[in-house]
């Protein structure tokens, strides 16, 4: 009977506990962001500095360069195809400080010719900031994700990172400017059939926080950028038809993953993609602050106000609990029935 109690007792506590760190974490969370926000007026002017953007075709980057240029920042903006609509539309819209560079993360001699071209080309100021925007997002079950599947998405969403800030960072710590990382809530938020996409941005916000202590004795500071979902605003998930995913799996996965789960799940993430937040402005102006404010955040969560709640305990929860949290989603509950009751 004792024993029943004190575990009662323990459980209550443990959730007035959870609770009340939570509250706490909002609380700092506040007054570390009215702490970092400033005016306009405050914020340190892009005359003479120089920014990098990469992953500027579209989406993110491409709006976060017409923001600094329209603030008077030489813009570099690195486009994967330099000749197509994005970039040139770019390049057309922009003032003479914007300039497009050819950039593929991927490649060693890619990221060598732009460096050669910036260190040509750097404003009196030099280079400030570095943002690494430039990343892919594919969906798929871990089963038939193939190591090809997994070394493309970590050689753009994470060595790509690493290779661009390696190459630029002496410019940086000259300037003690900064260096910003684009990373994702699945970066810490475990999500269905996204594993691939979660491991490079899990890598990349380690290897970040490294950086961040490392670059602190030189005046270099380090901010990573979390978006929630943002896939109608960006576009970043490549979606495919349900045939095309079923054509790409073995036999031995196909009598698993039967065409009806595929596309099931394809609608899924379709209809994710479709109700995701729209004001890219809510990144932009984080990142713009990352390279502006004299007190960068370390992280910036951009979800709604509903999902900033429930991230602010969420670290505190125990695994089996947020664990437990996925049983709740409608889709898990049709993919449990569909496939593993079948076993």
């Amino acid at each position: 009977m004792a024993t029943n109690v004190l575990g009662e007792f323990i459980g209550v506590f443990s959730v007035f506990l959870v609770c009340v760190l939570a509250a706490v974490s909002l609380l700092l969370s506040r007054h570390c962001r009215s702490r970092g926000s400033l005016s306009p007026e405050e914020e340190d002017e892009g005359s003479g500095r120089a920014v990098l953007v990469t992953g500027c075709d579209s989406g993110f980057g491409h709006h976060l360069a017409r923001r600094l240029d329209d603030q008077g920042f030489t813009v570099f903006a690195g486009c994967l195809l330099p000749e197509d609509h994005g970039a040139q539309s770019l390049a057309r819209e922009s003032s003479s400080r914007l300039r497009v560079v050819k950039l593929d993360v991927t490649i060693d001699d890619d990221i060598e010719q732009a460096k050669e071209v910036i260190q040509h080309s750097l404003p009196e100021k030099g280079l400030w900031a570095v943002v690494n925007n430039a990343g892919i997002s594919d969906w798929a079950e871990t089963e038939w994700s193939t190591i090809d599947h997994y070394s493309h998405m970590i050689d753009v969403n994470l060595l790509g990172c690493i290779r661009t800030t390696i190459a630029f960072l002496p410019l940086v710590r000259a300037s003690k400017g900064r260096i910003v990382y684009v990373s994702s809530i699945f970066a810490f938020f475990n999500c269905l059939n996204m594993g691939a996409y979660s491991v490079s941005k899990r890598g990349l916000e380690a290897f970040a926080d490294c950086l961040r202590v490392e670059m602190a004795s030189f005046g270099v500071k380090v901010s990573i950028i979390q978006p929630g979902n943002f896939g109608q605003a960006t576009n970043i998930l490549k979606m495919k038809t349900s045939w095309e995913i079923w054509e790409t799996l073995d036999k031995e996965c196909k009598q698993i993953f039967n065409r009806e789960y595929i596309e099931l799940a394809n609608e899924y993430f379709l209809s994710m993609s479709r109700s995701g937040l729209t004001d890219v402005n809510l990144v932009i102006d984080a990142m713009y602050h990352a390279i502006t404010s004299p007190w960068p955040k370390y992280r910036y969560l951009l979800v709604s106000r509903l999902d900033m709640f429930f991230f602010g305990f969420y670290h505190l929860l125990p695994t089996f609990v947020t664990d437990a949290i996925f049983t709740l989603s409608p889709m898990y509950g049709k993919r449990k029935k569909m496939l593993y009751l079948k076993q």
